[in-house]
């Protein structure tokens, strides 16, 4: 194997057929990986496999309901992830969150069966209010509060959904992003990729 140093590169170039099959064997399975070098002496240096460039260097994750990784689709508040909060089942943590609109109840059990562009959409239909009630407590829109429910019922979801639990973890300790067009008045998408991380922390600690 020729090795060269040029520029940033460095550069390795079989010589032979079994050193060109063994490079093939090697970058088929290190690709889009990153090294460190270390010295072992003057004339020796070695490159330390650190894994995918993505777990490496922490890359973040954006979550989108919409994303091509489906396991990052099933964290989303879309995802269809079942799962029981204070009594009620839902389909999803987007209709737990836009039934909170509503006054009726009989409106939240409604939206308690949507996920999806659905749930979203249904929420839509509301009208606007600074304040609701839950649980028999009155809570203003989009302060703590308001954002500690969407925390119980994303725990809940992660907690009894086993899928949606496992892609969660899967994550492993990468930052978790949630980005919008217009970010969301009612909870940021700084706060919700922060409660995100945060179940995962508790998960992760059993």
């Amino acid at each position: 194997m020729k090795i060269r140093l040029k520029n940033r590169l460095l550069v390795l170039t079989a010589e032979n057929e079994e050193e060109a099959r063994a490079a093939e064997s090697w970058i088929s399975t290190h690709a889009d990986h990153v090294f460190v070098v270390n010295a072992q002496d003057q004339e020796t240096f070695l490159l330390r496999d650190l894994g995918l460039r993505s777990e490496a260097c922490r890359e973040p994750i954006e979550v989108q309901s919409r994303s091509a990784d489906e396991a990052v689709r099933l964290i989303s508040n879309f995802a269809h992830t079942p799962f029981m909060l204070h009594g009620r089942q839902y389909a999803s943590v987007e209709g737990f969150w836009q039934g909170l609109k509503f006054v009726d109840e009989t409106d939240r059990k409604r939206l308690a069966q949507l996920h999806g562009s659905e749930a979203k959409r249904a929420g839509q239909q509301a009208p606007e209010a600074e304040t609701f009630q839950y649980q028999g407590t009155r809570v203003r829109v989009g302060c703590y509060e308001h954002w500690e429910l969407m925390s119980q019922a994303c725990g809940a979801k992660f907690t009894q959904h086993d899928a949606a639990r496992h892609a969660l973890l899967s994550t492993g300790t990468r930052p978790l992003t949630h980005r919008m067009r217009r970010d969301s008045r009612t909870i940021p998408g700084v706060i919700m990729a922060d409660i995100w991380m945060n179940i995962r922390a508790r998960l992760e600690k059993g």
